[in-house]
């Protein structure tokens, strides 16, 4: 296995540091004020390896931008050196910018910094970590740590004042966690940007959850393409951030086979697809927000009506809920329900 290396700041600068001197200790915890540690029940980080969608990394996005932006990155640990899509003088150049933003687009993470980007693809079986900036995980691939908070930066208004947020005194840490290595991290140097795959210009649609997608413009989008239902939601050129999963819970809430040809619809059908969808990803997003933090690793699901629930009775009609397709690519939907 490669040698893990370590980046932090120095006097006069960055350096390399040997994992033994990184101050590292075993155990984790999500960071809430004054040190305290989340009282959460210990759970598997990885339950089911499944691609996080637009719900799961929309409020990523949000609790990581409340309880990271405005604080420096202080240092950087790579033990996965596959994941890292960077060269060594790119990483180093990041010690010491300050996070402005944590966005996202499609099912990719964008940290912005004052000077260059970092853009992280979960893939299937990455998730990200908040804890104390003295723990260490199993399965680290990648960890970041920051330091004190200088700027107090505008935040999604469910953050605020949150208990696993971390003090504007604490340095909280970061950690990509990928059992399988299949994430990636890409650094995007403002010196010589690199293309992120699937986020070249022009390779994603709208996301799904974009104001700008109105009615509309859905009606105009959905009738430039052909083909099954389910393949389409998940076609990221179409709209951007949906998988598996909720292309199975939005079939679902429009009473729409997965199977079923996009040019079967009729014109009601259409619009109330885009309003399952739109719904549909509100109401997860909720969900989320109440229940990941402050494990944030943690993916939750079990809130699905269709998807993952084989055998058990559909929500609406108790009819045996029905699933067809390989492994991960399973699509689930209730034959009595949905035409």
């Amino acid at each position: 296995m490669p040698r893990p290396f370590v980046l932090s700041k120095v006097r006069g600068g960055s350096a390399a540091v040997p994992p033994s001197s990184a101050g590292l200790a075993p155990g984790s915890s999500a960071v809430l004020p004054e040190g305290r540690e989340s009282l959460a029940q210990p759970s598997p980080w990885l339950q089911s390896p499944t691609v996080p969608e637009l719900p799961d990394l929309a409020v990523l996005a949000e609790a990581l931008h409340a309880a990271l932006a405005g604080r420096r990155l202080g240092g950087l640990r790579v033990r996965t050196p596959l994941t890292v899509r960077a060269t060594p003088g790119e990483l180093d150049a990041l010690i010491g910018q300050r996070l402005l933003a944590v966005g996202r687009r499609g099912k990719f993470l964008r940290f912005e910094l004052e000077r260059d980007e970092i853009v992280v693809n979960l893939m299937r079986s990455g998730r990200l970590a908040l804890s104390a900036v003295d723990a260490d995980r199993p399965a680290t691939a990648v960890s970041l740590d920051f330091t004190t908070r200088e700027e107090q930066p505008l935040a999604a208004s469910w953050t605020i004042g949150a208990s696993w947020l971390p003090p504007a005194t604490a340095t909280p840490r970061l950690t990509l966690l990928d059992r399988q290595q299949m994430a990636k991290l890409y650094v995007v140097s403002a010196e010589a940007p690199r293309v992120v795959p699937g986020l070249e210009p022009g390779a994603l649609g709208p996301d799904a959850d974009d104001p700008e997608l109105s009615l509309e413009v859905w009606r105009e989008r959905i009738h430039r393409h052909r083909g099954q239902l389910k393949p389409l939601l998940r076609n990221q050129h179409f709209v951007a951030g949906i998988g598996n999963a909720y292309a199975d819970e939005i079939l679902y809430a429009a009473r729409l086979l997965p199977f079923r040809q996009r040019s079967s619809l009729a014109a009601e059908e259409v619009d109330e697809l885009y309003v399952a969808l739109r719904r549909t990803l509100a109401a997860a997003i909720e969900v989320l927000r109440q229940r990941v933090p402050p494990t944030f690793e943690r993916q939750v699901r079990d809130f699905f009506a269709v998807h993952g629930r084989a055998g058990l009775p559909c929500p609406r009609c108790a009819s045996r809920i029905s699933e067809v397709g390989p492994g991960e690519e399973r699509t689930a939907y209730c034959r009595r329900c949905q035409q």
